[in-house]
């Protein structure tokens, strides 16, 4: 072998890392949407929506929009209160034709950063820090005004650097008499409290929530009834007790609790109850914002989730909700070309080692 085909194989040998074509990129499903945690996800109450595609600006691609909706329900329910997707995750600055795209696939809420003014959309602002290990702020955390809905966030990985959480504010989060919810949820329970009506004869209260049928879920509303009398039963339209609610429950769910001047009673839309009370007194009902009458409620925003195990992964034993902002993840396909790169270096390698024993052999002599 001359030396200057020896030189060739050595200069495929090295060049061909450098040189190799780029994949393509195309895209992959998360899996563990629709196997074992996204449906444990949604049994524990968090939400699911959508943050795009990877890589892509929603502004320069206004058709990811509607994709990343359909790829999601495709895959999930949204909520256990409904299966479309009404979330959407935005950059700090989104364009009129953006807005209207958003309008366009029945997205309502839109967070969570965003300085650009949306009309008829509501928008939630990042208003709780986040749970990166030394980057949480529990002051901010510790000062929520009351009825106020705290949107904290949280990424899992950042490119390839694994994030590490913040356990102890994670721990304080946990202990405080907090409602826990969802961008969604938050939004529509609002919504529900204050559709619910009510008729009082004698003494008794009845209570009822009518179906929304422009509503794609099906959240419940809270009141409070502000009276004197004592409770001496509540009853679903059915004549079955209703559920009682403890001061610590901290997750919506239908049912009632006396407090100091009253009760606070949540009820699902389509529901009726019926409330006796031990005589005849006047009663003053107002809508709650938050359920269970918790100072104020408190999401965890999983951002650009690409893999649901790796975002929820340090959460599974936690009673904290989260709304996971989906991004559907890119994937790599293989080039054509790379086989044939791959087969000259096959080729070139056992040569090219040869010729190297040759060579130190006849050195040697």
């Amino acid at each position: 072998m001359g030396k200057r085909h020896q030189g060739v194989f050595l200069l495929i040998i090295f060049l061909t890392p450098l040189l190799a074509p780029t994949v393509v990129a195309e895209w992959d499903d998360d899996n563990w949407l629709w196997n074992l945690i996204g449906p444990e996800r949604l049994e524990h109450g968090d939400e699911f929506a959508c943050h795009g595609y990877e890589g892509i600006d929603i502004n320069e691609d206004n058709s990811i929009i509607n994709s990343c909706k359909k790829y999601l329900n495709g895959h999930t329910n949204s909520s256990r209160w409904g299966p479309e997707a009404i979330s959407f995750g935005v950059p700090n600055e989104i364009s009129e034709s953006t807005i209207s795209s958003l309008k366009s696939s029945n997205f309502l809420i839109l967070g969570d950063n965003l300085v650009t003014e949306v009309d008829d959309m509501f928008v939630v602002q990042r208003n709780g820090g986040s749970l990166e290990k030394n980057a949480a702020n529990i002051s901010l955390l510790d000062s929520a005004e009351k009825d106020s809905l705290v949107s904290i966030y949280w990424e899992a990985r950042i490119y390839d650097l694994k994030v590490r959480e913040d356990k102890p504010a994670i721990e304080f989060l946990e202990s405080q008499d907090v409602w826990f919810t969802t961008w969604g949820e938050w939004y529509n329970h609002e919504i529900s409290s204050d559709l619910i009506t009510y008729s009082k004869n004698n003494n008794s209260i009845s209570i009822s929530l009518e179906k929304d049928s422009s509503s794609s879920w099906d959240v419940p509303g809270s009141v409070f009834i502000e009276t004197s009398a004592s409770v001496l039963s509540v009853n679903d339209e059915f004549g079955n007790s209703y559920p009682l609610l403890q001061e610590n429950t901290k997750v919506l769910q239908n049912g009632w609790r006396e407090i100091e001047s009253g009760l606070v009673i949540t009820i699902s839309p389509g529901y009726e109850v019926q409330i006796e009370f031990d005589n005849e007194t006047s009663s003053f009902i107002s809508p709650l914002k938050t359920f269970n009458d918790l100072h104020h409620s408190v999401t965890i925003v999983g951002h650009h989730v690409t893999n649901l195990h790796e975002w929820a992964s340090d959460f599974y034993e936690s009673p904290l909700l989260f709304t996971w902002l989906i991004e559907r993840p890119s994937a790599l396909e293989m080039d054509w070309r790379l086989p044939i790169f791959a087969l000259g270096i096959l080729i070139a390698t056992p040569l090219t080692i040869h010729w190297l024993v040759k060579r130190d052999q006849n050195l040697r002599i």
